[in-house]
């Protein structure tokens, strides 16, 4: 789960080419809702030892800072998760339609990506490459 997210955090930061799997998407955004809530236990945890808000708002402080830092990669991330269904990152602008938006775009980013390789790139779950380097003499 780490490791799918430093991919899309660190290493991707800011590549919208190519495509991501379900499992990177997905393991992005559920690490991130994990942050959400260690940030959260971390402002109970301030605001007993302070004994006043000003500890949650120290919590609430940093993961605005989170989310800030997080924007990018996560629209990178989603980007490439349109790019492995075959569908064109400007695709992501459909969530801004009220109500139906976000459902559509939640059953795309649920679906399963295209075989093959597609216009943005190679399959990243295929492992062809490595079967034709069978019997290759180097």
């Amino acid at each position: 789960m780490i490791e799918w997210y430093k991919i899309a955090m660190f290493q991707n930061y800011s590549n919208f080419s190519g495509r991501a799997r379900r499992s990177e998407y997905w393991y992005f955004r559920l690490t991130t809702a994990l942050l959400f809530f260690v940030f959260i236990f971390l402002g109970g945890i301030l605001t007993a030892v302070l004994g006043t808000t000003a500890g949650f708002s120290i919590a609430v402080g940093l993961f605005c800072l989170y989310v800030i830092a997080s924007i990018i990669p996560s629209l990178a991330v989603t980007v490439r998760r349109m790019h492995d269904i075959g569908k064109s990152g400007w695709t992501v602008l459909v969530s801004l339609i009220p109500l139906a938006g976000p459902i559509w775009i939640l059953v795309l980013l649920i679906t399963e990506g295209e075989h093959g390789e597609n216009y943005y790139g190679p399959d990243p779950k295929s492992t062809i490459e490595e079967i034709d380097e069978i019997g290759i003499n180097n």
